[in-house]
């Protein structure tokens, strides 16, 4: 029993020292946390991206991916945004606002498939009367570029960037259609 233990806590222990910390970073964008996201990044509006300022990215970070999601939605979380290989250099990042709705950027970076069966930033656009739905625009650092094509969904990125991440913001903007 007593090498049993002994052997466990060997395991933990090496566990541990293998175990990567995700830091965190700040997001901000043109709304604040928690208010109501601006009609000219909704699908009632002009449906373009909302700009984002990331600060606090590590040192060893080579892109940045962003997923946007809405867990209020009548039929499960519904995706609205899916990007990642946004290159990075330096602490902080500023993504405009209005990205262009196609597969590549001009710098690289790769756009995925959203629950509208589109690529590119898709805003709110919750049913009439559903009530307020909280849009979660999560930030994520990471270490490497990712090797997914652009067909991608969310589910896909999650997986490719399993043991990549270094550091993740996120911002919750709120929207209701009445």
């Amino acid at each position: 029993m007593k090498a049993l233990t002994l052997s466990l806590f060997a395991l933990a222990a090496s566990l541990t020292l293998y175990a990567t910390e995700v830091q965190t970073m700040q997001v901000s964008s043109s709304f604040s946390a928690n208010t109501m996201i601006p009609k000219s990044f909704t699908g009632e509006g002009a449906d373009e991206s909302p700009p984002l300022h990331i600060d606090g990215i590590p040192p060893e970070a080579k892109t940045v991916a962003v997923i946007m999601d809405d867990p209020d939605a009548p039929v499960g979380t519904f995706v609205h945004w899916v990007l990642w290989n946004y290159p990075v250099s330096g602490s902080s990042l500023a993504l405009s606002q209005g990205l262009p709705k196609t597969a590549k950027l001009p710098n690289g970076a790769l756009q995925g498939i959203t629950d509208f069966g589109r690529q590119g930033y898709n805003g709110p656009m919750p049913p009439r009367g559903h009530g307020i739905h909280h849009y979660h625009i999560k930030v994520y650092a990471l270490d490497s570029a990712l090797s997914i094509p652009n067909t991608s969904r969310k589910a896909d990125l999650e997986r490719a960037m399993k043991g990549h991440i270094l550091a993740q913001a996120e911002l919750v903007g709120l929207y209701e259609r009445k």
